[in-house]
C-alpha cells in the first residue's frame, strides 16, 4: 500500500535561527559550537561557511583555520528549541503521524491528509510556506514511498528544497542509480571503501553486484541491508508516539574516525546540549544513554542511571564521559549520541531521616543552580556570555 511520507529537514537550523535574529549575520559565515580557538566541535553552520569547506562535527580550531573571517557562536538551546517546537506545531497541522528525530528533522505520515490538503506533494509545499512565512527559515522536503527514499531526497537540492521520488519500482531504481554509494545511510569511509575495491561507487553499481561476493566482503547481514536500501526497499512505518520518553541528540561524522579524543570532545558537547534541553523543558532525567554506530554497521548502547535525577551540565557530562570510557569499541566511528530518559517534573525530595526531614543535597542544587545562571545570562547577554569549560570542572 502507497503511504506517502515526508521528510523535512530544516535547513542549517541553530546558524539559521541566529542569522534570521540577528540581521546583522545575514549572509556572513556563522558556525554554531566551540568558540574559534577552543576544544571542541561545530554544532552547525550558514550555507556561507559551508562553502569554506567547513561542516558539522568538525573541530572548531579547523574550522577557524579554513574560514578565520566566520563568526563563531556558542549554541543558545532555548531559543533553538523555541523555534523547534514553532516548527513541530506546523507538522502537526496536516498529520497527526509525526516522527521528531531531532530537534530540526521530522517524518510526517500524510497518507490520511490528502483528502483534506491536497497530494503529498501540495502538503510538502504548504509546510515549506507556512515555515517560511511565519517562521522565517527555510526548509528543504523529499517526498517519497517510504522513510529511507524521503530521507535521501530532502538532502539532494538543499538550501530550501523540494524533491519528489515517483512510486514506480523501476522509477525508483532509476532515480537512485546515479547518486554515490555514500548516500545510503550507514555507508562510512571504510564501508565505502570495501565497495571501492568491488568497483562499487554509485548505488546503480551497487544494484547490479553480485550479491555473493558482496555477502563475502561485507556479511551476509550487512549486504542485504545495502542491497534492499539500493533498490528503494524499506518497511519501517513512522513511528507516531509523540509523549516525550527521551531527549537526545546525535552527530554522524562525515569521515569515520579512529580518534577517541574526537568522538569525546564531540560526545561531550551533544550532553550540554541535550542539558539545556532538559532544563528548558522543565524535567529532570533519571537515566543517561550513549550510542555509538561503528563502520561496520554496529551500533553500541549503554546506560547508567545517575545518582539522582539530573538536569545539569556537570552530571550530564560526567555520565557521558563514564558511558563512554566504558564502552568496548574499538573500531572507526560513524555516528556518536548521548540522550536522557526517565523524566520527572521536579527533583525528588531526599529520604526523611528518623530525626526529620532530609537536607537537600547542596552539591547538586549548586549544579542545578549554576546551570540555569548560565542558561538565563546566555538568554540576555547572548550564546557566548558564559561557557561551561571543556575540562571536568566542578562547583562546590
Amino acid at each position: 500500500m502507497r503511504r506517502p511520507i515526508l521528510h523535512v529537514d530544516m535547513d542549517a537550523f541553530f546558524a539559521s535561527v541566529e542569522q534570521r535574529d540577528r540581521p546583522e549575520l545575514r549572509g556572513r559565515p556563522v558556525i554554531v559550537g566551540a568558540g574559534p580557538h577552543e576544544r571542541g566541535v561545530v554544532s552547525t553552520c550558514s550555507y556561507e561557511a559551508r562553502r569554506f569547506g567547513v561542516h558539522s562535527a568538525m573541530p572548531s580550531r579547523e574550522a577557524f583555520r579554513l574560514c578565520p573571517q566566520g563568526v563563531f557562536l556558542h549554541p543558545d538551546m532555548e531559543r533553538y528549541m523555541a523555534a523547534s517546537a514553532k516548527v513541530f506545531e506546523i507538522f502537526d497541522r496536516y498529520t497527526p503521524l509525526v516522527q521528531g528525530l531531532s530537534c530540526d528533522e521530522a517524518f510526517l505520515d500524510v497518507s490520511g491528509a490528502e483528502k483534506l490538503f491536497g497530494d503529498s506533494v501540495s502538503i510538502a509545499r504548504r509546510v515549506r510556506a507556512d515555515i517560511a512565512r511565519e517562521l522565517r527559515l527555510t526548509a528543504s522536503v523529499g517526498v517519497a514511498p517510504n522513510k529511507f527514499l524521503a530521507k535521501v531526497a530532502s538532502d539532494l537540492h538543499k538550501p530550501d528544497g523540494l524533491t519528489v521520488v515517483p512510486d514506480a519500482p523501476d522509477e525508483i531504481r532509476a532515480f537512485l542509480a546515479p547518486l554515490p554509494v555514500g548516500r545510503i545511510f550507514g555507508v562510512g569511509k571504510a564501508t565505502g571503501e570495501a565497495l571501492a575495491a568491488l568497483g562499487i561507487r554509485s548505488i546503480g553499481d551497487l544494484q547490479r553486484a553480485d550479491a555473493a561476493a558482496l555477502a563475502r566482503r561485507l556479511g551476509a547481514r550487512a549486504a542485504a541491508e545495502l542491497r534492499a536500501l539500493a533498490f528503494g526497499i524499506d518497511s519501517r512505518e513512522v513511528e507516531t508516539e509523540r509523549e516525550e520518553k527521551s531527549i537526545s541528540r546525535e552527530h554522524t561524522f562525515p569521515v569515520d574516525t579512529a580518534d577517541r579524543a574526537f568522538v569525546l570532545e564531540t560526545l561531550l558537547e551533544l550532553a550540554s546540549d541535550v542539558s539545556a534541553q532538559v532544563r528548558a523543558a522543565g524535567k529532570w532525567a533519571a537515566t543517561a544513554h550513549l550510542k555509538l554506530r561503528t563502520d561496520d554497521f554496529r551500533t553500541i548502547t549503554r546506560q547508567r542511571p545517575f545518582d539522582a535525577p539530573s538536569q545539569d551540565d556537570f552530571a550530564f557530562r560526567d555520565a557521558a564521559r563514564a558511558l563512554f570510557e566504558a564502552n568496548p569499541a574499538t573500531r572507526p566511528v560513524r555516528l556518536v549520541g548521548f540522550g536522557t530518559s526517565g523524566f520527572s517534573d521536579s527533583r525528588p525530595e531526599p529520604e526523611p531521616t528518623l530525626f526529620g526531614p532530609a537536607e537537600p543535597d547542596g552539591r547538586v542544587a549548586k549544579r542545578e543552580s549554576l546551570s540555569r545562571a548560565m542558561d538565563g545570562i546566555r538568554a540576555r547577554l547572548g550564546a557566548d556570555a558564559v561557557r561551561l569549560a571543556t575540562a571536568a570542572a566542578r562547583p562546590g
